[in-house]
């Protein structure tokens, strides 16, 4: 597997791996508002019991009164701490039952469509006076507190409903030495309020079963396409490497035949005597075996890549290379093609391999030739650090929506207008690779009915 491959294959996994943490984190923040909704909205309907004058509130009135009275008791010592919270305890559990009952009265379960329960618990209960501070109850973190009324449950800080702070002064006479004294204290009796509903997160996450499935399915979905698209990939590589392949093994194959056949064409062309038919004949499978071993050597050439090339360069007169190029294409079309140069008179020298830089620059020459060009023009210029080179035709010109394929392996640009053209399509694909083998830009320009215009661009040195 090429390293583009199993790069490509992780890109897409950490990018898979990002899409699901950012999917997890919009369900979780959605989980999250849904959750403050829900208990928003339970702990309103809590907060609505016990109104002034309601027989709740009157249970708590009791409660207080009832405690108050024994904490004048515990001031003037006749009972202890622990006795006054038991006490506290045991009229807060007389009362529980008819609170319960007068909650669910004013909690309707059924309308609700579930079990609020309640309850308040001791959180402080503080005493002061002028001289000291007496700290009677106060609840440890982690601690389990006191319940005071309500329901029997185990407190969750995520249904913490606050807390409430009841603070009253008591004044009392208290005697010592038979003299009669004014007691004056101070009570803070802080309390915590829970709520509680039987499998709550169960709750929430039916409520958001829609938006779960929806993005299991869409987690899935991508899942799928995911394993699908690297699949394809892979296989499409394996067939990719196939067909080189048995390109490459069938152009050898055909080598040895044509070589026999060339060796005996050179044997024939050495015998005297033939007649004037037999040596046309002659020269014709000569011919014909060149062309065929020159379209070989192209397939051949073009199964490999830019990166494959194997370059000979050597340091080259620019001027000296263009010219020889242009001359052996003069003689040969100098019949039906007029061609025009325009170069630089600044020498340079560029760095290439000149067989397969000049092979490229044919296979343009030769391109405008078939498709209809009666003129070309050739211009050289010298920038800074780069030789351009632009090549430009009056043929039938190649549709906008074809130039970006023009340089891609077998493809020929189809025209009603030009029956006889021959090739594989793999001229421009050669010269495009040769051109970004030697680190050089190649770019096109057409307009169809009037020309087309490449421009290559190759580093002076590099």
């Amino acid at each position: 597997m090429s390293k583009k491959i199993i790069l490509l294959i992780v890109a897409s996994v950490i990018g898979l791996l990002a899409l699901s943490y950012i999917q997890a984190r919009l369900i979780k923040n959605t989980y999250s508002l849904r959750k403050e909704a829900f208990t928003d909205k339970a702990s309103s309907q809590v907060s609505k019991i016990g109104s002034y004058g309601s027989p709740i509130d009157s249970i708590f009135d009791a409660i207080s009164d009832t405690f108050v009275k024994d904490l004048d008791k515990y001031n003037l010592g006749k009972v202890t701490s622990e006795q006054l919270l038991i006490r506290l305890k045991t009229i807060s559990d007389s009362l529980n039952p008819k609170f319960i009952k007068e909650y669910e009265k004013e909690v309707n379960f059924d309308k609700l469509g579930y079990n609020l329960k309640y309850h308040r618990q001791l959180k402080n209960l503080v005493m002061l006076d002028s001289l000291k501070t007496d700290t009677i109850f106060e609840r440890k973190k982690k601690e389990k507190g006191l319940k005071l009324i309500g329901y029997d449950f185990q407190s969750n800080s995520d249904l913490h409903l606050g807390t409430s702070t009841w603070e009253t002064n008591r004044t009392f006479e208290e005697v010592n030495n038979g003299k009669s004294e004014k007691v004056n204290y101070h009570i803070i009796f802080e309390t915590s309020n829970y709520m509680n509903i039987n499998d709550w997160e169960k709750i929430v996450l039916m409520e958001m079963r829609s938006l779960l499935i929806f993005s299991f399915c869409i987690f899935l979905f991508v899942i799928g396409l995911f394993y699908y698209s690297i699949k394809n990939l892979i296989t499409q590589k394996n067939i990719a490497d196939i067909k080189t392949d048995f390109v490459n093994n069938i152009t050898h194959e055909l080598k040895t035949p044509l070589s026999t056949l060339s060796l005996a064409t050179k044997i024939l062309k050495q015998q005297e005597g033939m007649s004037a038919d037999t040596e046309n004949t002659i020269r014709t499978i000569d011919r014909q075996n060149v062309r065929l071993q020159n379209l070989i050597d192209q397939v051949l050439n073009n199964s490999i890549g830019y990166q494959d090339l194997v370059l000979n360069k050597k340091q080259t007169n620019s001027a000296e290379f263009l010219n020889g190029i242009l001359n052996d294409f003069d003689i040969t079309h100098e019949e039906n093609i007029r061609l025009n140069r325009k170069l630089s008179n600044t020498s340079s020298f560029l760095n290439i391999d000149e067989f397969y830089a000049a092979t490229a620059i044919v296979n343009i020459l030769e391109n405008a030739v078939k498709y209809g060009a009666s003129k070309i023009l050739v211009s050289e210029n010298i920038d800074t650090n780069k030789w351009i080179l632009v090549i430009e035709d009056d043929g039938i010109g190649i549709d906008k929506k074809n130039l970006k394929l023009l340089f891609n392996k077998f493809f020929r640009a189809e025209n009603q207008n030009v029956h006889n053209v021959k090739g594989l399509g793999l001229g421009l694909y050669y010269t495009h690779q040769v051109i970004m083998a030697h680190k050089g830009t190649i770019k096109v320009e057409s307009e169809k009915g009037i020309g087309t215009k490449f421009t290559i661009e190759l580093p002076l040195k590099n």
